[in-house]
């Protein structure tokens, strides 16, 4: 048996969404700034999607900007608000992705930006009253914190966390990666200035994404060298991506009630038989609470086979991550679980869930991974 427990990292590409993408890759390939019906074919395959996109988002279409993915929306969220908006003060966590984490050091040393750090508290949740006084005492900041943990799935109440931002005049940025398509946001109600998006983690094609910039914000361009995107990002747009991404936006939120239910059931049945099969395994993080219902993170107990865990799962047919995939071939222990003060002598495994999936692999895997820990000896 083949069994594919890294939706975080990627999910498999919907076949209607290749089907979508086909007449682009193949007939209607025209560049959309060109003006003859080639063109002008194309640019409405692209607004179509925009349009798709913001109106389940329930903002304008002129708030979507495409991008290559959730990398350069990070990046163009937060450089860019800084500069333009000449920030000098910005607050994150410890926990956020390294698009973010790395994009905000680089700041410190180029733009002249204090970073404040808001504290964790036990369960890996953001300490919402230190946040509210860190702003109270530094208003007018940039507030970047990610709506679910990519690792171990921890959500923040983006709602509450609006605002406070709003209370003390701060800009929010959330990194939404992994909640885009997974839960119904109306960015409307939400008092969130940046939203980052990346269309391979719901089951659109890798390469694309977009940023959500509320339209009572200006920033300067990201990338020059052309009009596209408004003016806000040169470049020859991702077509057969974008095309792909909006399609994918639409079947996630026409099957979220029922794909929701199935991955919830997934979750809680291997989070179940983990816990009966496997003596003292460990829940990172608080993801069988508030969490993002995708993602289960554990530790187990320490083994001969521990630093062969991952590959000896791989062995079995199972796919799943020790952490971040963007992290994938460093030595580098996962910062999200030295974050959250997680005991990293014991291996961690992150597993991720998507419609695709099984309870037969996941009684399949929990079996595996059973007869790993529980005999240190074996070797698939």
């Amino acid at each position: 048996m083949k069994v594919y427990f890294d939706n975080a990292a990627t999910t498999a590409l919907d076949k209607e969404v290749l089907e979508a993408m086909m007449p682009y890759l193949e007939n209607q390939y025209g560049n959309p700034s060109s003006i003859h019906a080639f063109g002008r074919e194309t640019r409405a395959g692209i607004e179509l999607a925009r349009k798709t996109i913001a109106d389940l988002l329930n903002v304008s279409p002129g708030e979507i900007f495409f991008t290559s993915g959730g990398t350069e929306a990070n990046n163009m969220a937060i450089k860019n608000s800084i500069n333009t908006l000449q920030l000098t003060h910005a607050v994150s966590t410890r926990i956020e992705h390294h698009a973010v984490s790395h994009t905000l050091e680089e700041c410190v040393k180029t733009a002249n930006v204090k970073l404040s750090e808001v504290p964790l508290k036990e369960d890996g949740h953001v300490d919402v009253q230190v946040l509210e006084q860190l702003l109270k005492d530094n208003p007018q900041s940039l507030v970047s914190l990610m709506h679910a943990n990519n690792e171990i799935g921890n959500m923040l109440p983006l709602e509450e966390v609006g605002a406070i931002c709003k209370k003390y005049d701060a800009v929010f940025h959330s990194d939404t990666v992994q909640t885009m398509a997974h839960y119904q946001l109306d960015l409307q109600k939400l008092n969130i200035q940046f939203a980052s998006c990346s269309g391979h983690k719901f089951h659109g094609p890798k390469g694309v994404g977009f940023l959500y910039i509320n339209s009572d914000i200006k920033i300067d361009p990201f990338l020059l060298g052309g009009t596209q995107e408004r003016n806000m990002r040169g470049g020859t747009e991702n077509l057969y991506g974008i095309i792909g991404m909006g399609k994918a936006f639409e079947i996630a939120h026409r099957s979220m009630k029922e794909d929701t239910e199935h991955i919830t059931a997934l979750k809680s049945h291997m989070a179940e038989s983990l816990k009966a099969k496997i003596p003292n395994v460990e829940f990172n993080g608080d993801c069988m609470g508030d969490s993002l219902y995708t993602v289960l993170n554990i530790s187990l107990p320490p083994t001969d086979n521990s630093e062969m865990l991952l590959f000896n799962l791989d062995i079995a047919g199972i796919a799943a991550s020790g952490g971040s995939a963007c992290s994938s071939g460093s030595n580098i222990g996962s910062h999200v679980l030295e974050g959250i003060n997680s005991d990293m002598t014991r291996p961690a495994i992150r597993f991720s869930f998507s419609k695709h999936n099984t309870i037969e692999e996941v009684e399949y895997c929990v079996d595996r991974l059973a007869e790993l820990v529980n005999v240190p000896q074996t070797v698939l």
